[in-house]
């Protein structure tokens, strides 16, 4: 990936943990951050194989034939819970509506900062449509999606953030399904 794609998706994802700040009302900082362009073949293995049991937010990008993918080892999205509303969920097979739209709305949230960010460097307008929060199998779940990337191409773009508060961190992965501005 060139230097000023990294650059601009950095300035998106520190624009979408800024976001993620502003609904915790604690200041949210980026520990670490990777962007790497994966054979689409390979994304389930990037979210633990394709039997692996993950959470995930997916979004849709509208009138762009794009999405956004973010995917959770289910430890970490009880990690992600219990900093936000301070409490472990009983069941990550069963999460309560609470949970769900929790998980949902820090994914629209973040989505929408991070293609805010995106559509300003590149004039392009980016709308995510109301995020699907899933659990099950990395496979299943990434299915359709990835059917549409190789529409396109052999290799798509995956973000590895760790971000959180001083005390507690969370890693997350997010695949970015073909967008313009990333090449």
């Amino acid at each position: 990936m060139s230097a000023e794609t990294t650059k601009i998706v950095s300035k998106a994802v520190t624009n979408a943990v800024s976001g993620l700040s502003g609904m915790v009302g604690k200041e949210v900082h980026i520990f670490d951050f990777d962007l790497k362009k994966v054979k689409v073949k390979d994304v389930p293995y990037e979210f633990g194989g394709p039997e692996a049991l993950i959470v995930g937010v997916y979004l849709q990008i509208k009138d762009r034939n794009g999405h956004i993918f973010v995917g959770y080892e289910p430890a970490v999205a009880s990690e992600l819970i219990n900093m936000l509303l301070g409490q472990v969920p009983s069941s990550m097979l069963e999460l309560s509506e609470m949970e769900q739209s929790l998980l949902g709305e820090v994914g629209n949230l973040m989505g929408s900062f991070f293609l805010n960010t995106l559509a300003e460097e590149t004039g392009i307008s980016l709308l995510p449509s109301p995020p699907a929060v899933m659990i099950d199998m990395a496979g299943a779940i990434l299915d359709v999606p990835l059917s549409r990337v190789l529409e396109q191409g052999e290799e798509t773009p995956i973000m590895t953030a760790r971000f959180g508060t001083r005390d507690q961190h969370i890693d997350g992965k997010f695949l970015i399904l073909p967008i313009p501005v990333i090449k």
